[in-house]
């Protein structure tokens, strides 16, 4: 297909189409004349996830050329794949290795709920800089108190995982999960003020 096309079936402008390509974070195509390329799946499929990644998970140019060049190094590992595009995986392999300097928090909360999870993880630091600034703050709160909450995580996670189709391509796959879990974060932020509010008023209205 022409660049023309890949841009309609893409929804992804020519020129910016054409930024990715200087930027490397789409492949060339091939050459049938001196200003002219052919695309095919492959390219819309990894076009499909470079918007995803951008316009979806909020990541830089930069950023996302490091996610793909992860993701090819791993183009046959699922887990691998899905864990770089979410951010659960660090995108440095050697970041997984280093030694640990002494159990955390999290690594408390993590060894309770018995979960495989890679060292070095962004939503590792999050839990932990919460519960310190929540301690800041004057609130008696340990790692302890999210267990329940992390039991209801575990079922989320369950229906995350179940809602993605079977498709063959990594790449097809990969795009699913960043539109299904980045894209539902606030609608399930939302659904948990809104129950809040119903339980507040089952316990409290008269």
């Amino acid at each position: 297909m022409r660049v023309s096309e890949l841009s309609r079936r893409s929804g992804v402008s020519n020129p910016t189409i054409k930024f990715y390509l200087r930027e490397g974070l789409l492949p060339p195509g091939r050459a049938t004349a001196a200003t002219q390329a052919e695309y095919d799946e492959h390219h819309l499929r990894r076009l499909r996830l470079i918007r995803a990644l951008i316009g979806v998970r909020g990541l830089t140019v930069q950023q996302t050329k490091e996610v793909l060049s992860a993701v090819s190094e791993h183009e046959t590992d699922l887990h691998q794949v899905l864990g770089l595009v979410l951010g659960v995986r660090p995108v440095d392999a050697d970041h997984e290795h280093e030694e640990e300097t002494g159990r955390s928090e999290v690594d408390e909360l993590v060894a309770e709920m018995d979960w495989d999870i890679s060292a070095g993880s962004a939503a590792q630091g999050v839990i932990a800089e919460t519960l310190e600034t929540m301690r800041s703050l004057g609130a008696d709160y340990s790692w302890r108190f999210l267990v329940p909450y992390a039991r209801i995580a575990e079922q989320i996670a369950v229906l995350d995982l179940d809602q993605l189709k079977e498709e063959d391509d990594l790449l097809e796959r990969a795009e699913q999960a960043v539109l299904l879990t980045i894209l539902l974060e606030p609608a399930l932020l939302a659904l948990r003020r809104l129950a809040q509010e119903n339980e507040s008023a089952r316990r409290h209205s008269r």
